[in-house]
């Protein structure tokens, strides 16, 4: 039987549900942001994909408060990160959770204070304002870099994932998030 909290051996149900589904929304997500920024205006598939990347973020956004709060309700149950590499991995996820934070927030932000308003799959939450509200424009101008980086940052993760613990130290951190251990 599958269990719902992490243990030292392997992380629970919850844990691996909530991981791998960001995981597949993290990657339809920049599939839609590499699609506008890559394809021609026009192309089908550029705007199949870019509408739905505002519905994805707000999905994502609920998500990481869920993952994070779930998260550190797990950490005694966690293994523990020590050494250079232990801080550094400690220090790459807390990145990786400040973006998967921020990178929504910005543009939820801006759509709070903007003209148009924001509809989370055709259920309105932010009404459209009359009048745009400047200060809550600025963090979004910093939206897409901050999701390229996630990105890269992301893409570290997969990389010492599979190199690190995978090759290099054969420690079953993947076993333990797939519940293959």
């Amino acid at each position: 039987m599958a269990t719902i909290k992490d243990t030292p051996t392997r992380y629970g149900v919850i844990s691996r549900v909530l991981h791998w589904g960001m995981a597949l929304l993290f990657a339809a997500q920049f599939a839609s942001a590499a699609a506008r920024a890559l394809l021609e205006r026009e192309n089908a598939l550029r705007e199949t994909l870019w509408s739905y990347h505002t519905n994805l973020g707000a999905t994502l956004f609920v998500l990481v408060a869920l993952r994070g709060i779930w998260g550190l309700l797990n950490i005694p149950n966690r293994p523990p990160h020590s050494g250079a590499v232990g801080t550094a991995a400690v220090a790459g996820h807390v990145a990786i959770y400040v973006l998967m934070f921020l990178v929504p927030f910005t543009r939820l932000l801006a759509s709070a204070g903007s003209e148009r308003g924001f509809s989370y799959f055709g259920i309105p939450i932010f009404p459209a304002r009359e009048t745009e509200i400047a200060w809550m424009q600025i963090p979004a101008n910093w939206h897409g870099e901050m999701g390229w980086l996630l990105l890269a940052l992301i893409a570290g993760h997969i990389a010492m994932a599979i190199v690190w613990h995978g090759i290099i130290q054969k420690d079953h951190t993947l076993q333990r998030m797939t519940g293959g251990h």
